[in-house]
């Protein structure tokens, strides 16, 4: 089929990209390349099934183009990062909930399906776990930027079940829990590709609050096949899903492990949460996904654990550090 990738050229876009490619399908992405990057879809360009846009979601005459000539939607484009969101809280409500609304008023124009990608944010400071889809959402107050970008993807996820129920718009729903692996960059406050890289140059590994809270991290790879089995499978439609590793490790677990794996001689330091984003900064304590609904319908199952991710992380940003120094040796 047709599909169309909005933030085709992020971290999960790209990777979802190839993998549709693989499959069969033609693919074309939008990506305004803000965070996105082209060397994500370097390999990509000239495959005679893949197209790239480069424009922006709030384009409405863009996105009409775009989704009328597509069967069906991944919609991934989005304002992401925590050190993004806090620094600017406003482009990340803009992005998001006017980025959806443009594209589900789309989808529904056009009569197309539409996946429309959550996070594990959506739960806020609910610790318990693990979280299933209907548990509560604990947040903070509205006048703290932590709580915005949360708040937009739950408008989201209200547009899109909305558009279901009144419209019959095809849509599905998916919150991802810290995907990782490669071409993700720890710009925008991403815990691992920041960890490896200080990791690798002998740097204090920066770990922010206690170092206590915990998280679960997921597969790219096994995030987009699930993405896209839920896409393709009928009974997802008008539902949301968690897709997550249930793996759990404390920030200061997974900086130790890190500097294991590289074998380097980095020590931990940890900075204070209004030092490293802003005065008053909260976090969640833990965040563990429940996936049995997502394991009953499509039988969803994460494939590679913490070590082999780790692994994979580890071997590009080594070989990145290492063209960059052959790179600059040459220029000097």
């Amino acid at each position: 089929m047709k599909v169309l990738i909005t933030g085709g050229a992020g971290f999960i876009g790209s990777h979802l990209a190839e993998t549709l490619l693989a499959q069969g399908h033609e693919v074309t992405i939008l990506d305004n390349l803000s965070t996105g990057k082209l060397e994500n879809i370097a390999p990509l360009e000239g495959h005679p099934r893949f197209h790239i846009t480069v424009g922006d979601i709030l384009n409405e005459f863009l996105v009409d183009k775009l989704v009328e000539r597509a069967e069906g939607v991944f919609h991934l484009a989005a304002a992401v990062g925590v050190q993004l969101i806090v620094k600017d809280p406003l482009r990340s409500l803009t992005t998001n909930i006017k980025g959806s609304e443009i594209v589900l008023e789309n989808v529904y124009r056009y009569h197309r399906k539409v996946l429309v990608t959550s996070t594990s944010e959506i739960y806020g400071k609910n610790a318990r776990g693990p979280l299933k889809e209907d548990d509560d959402r604990i947040l903070g107050s509205p006048l703290k930027s932590r709580w915005s970008y949360s708040t937009s993807k739950a408008v989201d996820e209200i547009l899109a079940y909305v558009y279901w129920k009144q419209k019959k718009v095809p849509t599905v729903i998916v919150r991802l829990f810290n995907t990782i692996g490669p071409r993700q960059t720890g710009h925008y406050g991403m815990v691992i590709p920041r960890f490896v890289e200080q990791a690798l140059k002998g740097e204090p590994l920066t770990v922010y609050g206690s170092g206590e809270q915990s998280r679960c991290f997921l597969y790219v790879k096994d995030a987009v096949e699930g993405m896209i089995r839920l896409m393709d499978h009928p009974e997802a439609v008008g539902q949301v899903f968690n897709l997550g590793n249930q793996e759990e490790i404390t920030i200061n677990k997974l900086a130790e492990k890190i500097i294991a794996l590289t074998r380097s001689s980095s020590k931990i330091v940890h900075i204070p949460y209004d030092q490293a984003y802003e005065e008053g900064f909260e976090d969640m304590e833990r965040r563990v996904p429940d996936i049995r609904k997502a394991s009953r319908l499509i039988g969803f199952k994460p494939t590679v654990d913490l070590d082999g991710v780790l692994q994979l992380v580890i071997a590009e940003l080594s070989d990145q550090m290492s063209l960059e120094k052959v790179s600059s040796i040459g220029r000097s």
